[in-house]
């Protein structure tokens, strides 16, 4: 990926050389027709395209976005509830994720997310331990976890 980046930026820079005008448009003209080149010989790279993974992650800034917020909502619903009729627990969350930073990012989002957080990495990096504060049902929250994070984390990694 970060090949694809700086070949972009060097072929940017020599449409402006071979056009003469050094200003900012010209090169915006060139990394655009230097992004042209590049999906076009995408299949000579070891990588995919390197403008599919930029925009994976920002699904998955916007996707931990909006789980922080109803995560922040529904802790805010348990703490005002008359009654606290919560059920905390800890449950074993199963990975399918094999890279050491894949696995440090899925536990962060999960931790930054109020009302959970991961307690423990198994030795293997097969198994997270999560700590919830209102939990009912253990394998909704981890179908929930593996249809959001997991998910988007593998689309930016693969």
């Amino acid at each position: 990926m970060a090949f694809q980046i700086l070949l972009n930026v060097f072929l940017g820079f020599m449409w402006m050389f071979l056009t003469g005008s050094y200003e900012p448009v010209a090169f915006l003209k060139g990394y655009l027709f230097g992004l042209l080149i590049i999906f076009t010989f995408r299949r000579f790279f070891d990588s995919r395209f390197y403008l599919l993974r930029a925009v994976a992650v920002i699904n998955l800034l916007f996707l931990f976005i909006k789980e922080l917020i109803l995560a922040n909502i529904g802790v805010l619903k348990v703490l005002l509830r008359p009654k606290l009729d919560m059920q905390p627990g800890i449950f074993a969350y199963p990975t399918v994720l094999k890279k050491d930073w894949e696995i440090t990012v899925l536990s962060n989002l999960i931790t930054l997310t109020p009302g959970t957080l991961v307690v423990d990495v198994s030795p293997d990096n097969k198994i997270l331990y999560i700590h919830a504060i209102d939990i009912e049902d253990a394998e909704e929250t981890i179908d929930s976890i593996r249809n959001s994070f997991e998910k988007a984390i593998l689309e930016v990694s693969r």
